[in-house]
């Protein structure tokens, strides 16, 4: 009995701090994360800390409240009567230049206030500083990789890379073949902050990041094993231990999206695997011309489709688009998409190839049409290509008419199509198990939470 009671005052003790990234969809993840290894530890301390902005978001009170959980706000980096440039990453590089100060600050305050020395720092993967801050409060590092496993690598090696594409790195065509575990590449299939844009505020962290990871007691990633065991593989011998833990989408309680514009009862109208469903994220908006080239496409194909529109159809679309297509198609500004993708009438899903989307595509078995933009979004689509096989990239990364009239056509008609849809139901078992009670990452969650809250 004794020994029992030691170890509920030992838990009484734990704090685990938690260091979101307040841009994107990251922090939401991370939240999810830690509220499920919070609701196994009740008698841990959990301190979420992010900005003022982020953390109303997060923590509205339609949101599940835990005991033992409590998020504090941290400084935004903007300057006081701070006026915008316009430049749409300005409050990002502003933020990254204020770390790990504004972090450190608040830590140390509530440490005080708690009367409890941080034992666990649980952060965003960007934050490479936690290596050295871990390092300094005896305490262990636990980062979280939100995108898939091939970016995380390619930022590992990021000085490989530099090194052996040295002078040629303007040359979009040089082909990468000196990766382990990764097809062939080409430089241009990177990230940005990788082969171009190397001294950017962004930049910089990136290649900090990969540099420092190898120190974390764990890091943690919103995927699932057999996604890629070569690149699985390779991460694992760069780091102590690598825990897939996703996806997210399945193993975290998800918000709830109502379908306000009825996309499911529209669905519901439409044979198996006739329906195109088109979403380019919430940040980027395609070009005038590719939109007008997507509108072209879908008006003259004979396929259904559903498109998520950020912006006003009638003034960003070509005149009379959505007036001629109105029985055919259905224009919304926001859509239920995971409900949708598993929806037995979609058949491909046309997308910027974030992370996110990619595992909403896989969970809901629908083969993929890329079209992407930044980040690690290029790279996901070669995979989706060439490695897994479920998709394909438009000709030269542009919507044109000609090139997404083919593309269509090659997914929802063709053979090659069906071995897509055949091979991405194939992963989305893989997913599924994983998280079933003795899956990978049912596992690798409970040693994830056992290392945190010990």
């Amino acid at each position: 009995m004794s020994s029992l009671k030691g170890e509920i005052n030992v838990d009484k003790l734990l704090h685990v701090a938690v260091l979101a990234f307040p841009f994107g969809t990251h922090a939401a993840p991370l939240l999810s994360l830690v509220k499920r290894i919070a609701r196994e530890a009740p008698k841990v301390t959990f301190s979420f800390f992010s900005t003022t902005k982020s953390n109303a978001t997060l923590f509205s009170s339609s949101n599940e409240f835990l005991p033992n959980l409590k998020h504090y706000n941290v400084h935004d980096g903007l300057p006081q009567n701070y006026v915008p440039s316009g430049h749409p990453l300005e409050p990002i590089f502003l933020f990254i230049k204020a770390m790990p100060e504004n972090y450190k600050c608040v830590m140390d305050e509530v440490e005080a206030e708690t009367g409890k020395k941080i034992t666990c720092l649980v952060t965003d993967a960007f934050y490479w500083f936690s290596a050295d801050l871990a390092d300094e409060m005896h305490a262990k590092w636990v980062p979280l990789w939100t995108a898939g496993p091939h970016s995380l690598l390619a930022h590992v090696y990021t000085d490989l890379i530099r090194e052996k594409i040295g002078s040629k790195k303007e040359d979009h065509d040089v082909n990468v073949d000196f990766l382990p575990g990764f097809p062939k590449l080409k430089t241009s299939d990177f990230p940005q902050e990788i082969v171009n844009d190397i001294d950017g505020p962004f930049a910089t962290m990136l290649h900090k990041m990969g540099l420092e990871l190898p120190r974390a007691t764990v890091v943690a990633i919103n995927s699932f094993s057999t996604v890629h065991p070569l690149i699985e593989n390779e991460l694992n011998s760069n780091f102590k231990m690598l825990l897939n833990v996703g996806p997210f989408i399945l193993t975290t309680p998800q918000p709830i999206i109502a379908d306000e514009h009825g996309c499911i009862a529209w669905l519901n109208q439409h044979k198996n695997s006739s329906v195109v469903y088109i979403s380019f994220g919430s940040v980027v908006i395609p070009p005038p011309h590719e939109l007008t080239a997507l509108a072209e496409s879908l008006e003259e194909c004979e396929f259904p489709f559903i498109l998520a529109f950020r912006g006003n159809p009638e003034e960003n679309l070509p005149k009379g688009f959505v007036e001629r297509t109105r029985t055919k198609g259905k224009i919304v500004a926001w859509a239920p998409q995971l409900e949708i993708l598993k929806h037995s009438s979609v058949g491909v899903c046309l997308t910027h190839s974030g992370w996110n989307s990619v595992l909403d595509c896989i969970v809901g078995g629908v083969p993929m049409i890329t079209r992407p933009f930044f980040g690690d979004q290029k790279l996901n689509a070669r995979m989706i290509e060439s490695v897994w096989e479920i998709g394909v990239g438009v000709d030269n990364g542009v919507l044109t008419k000609e090139s997404t009239l083919k593309a269509l056509e090659l997914t929802m008609s063709s053979e090659k199509g069906k071995i897509m849809r055949h091979k991405i139901l194939k992963l989305k078992e893989f997913a599924l198990e994983a998280v079933q009670q003795n899956g990978t990452s049912a596992k690798n969650f409970n040693t994830l939470t056992q290392i945190v809250t010990c």
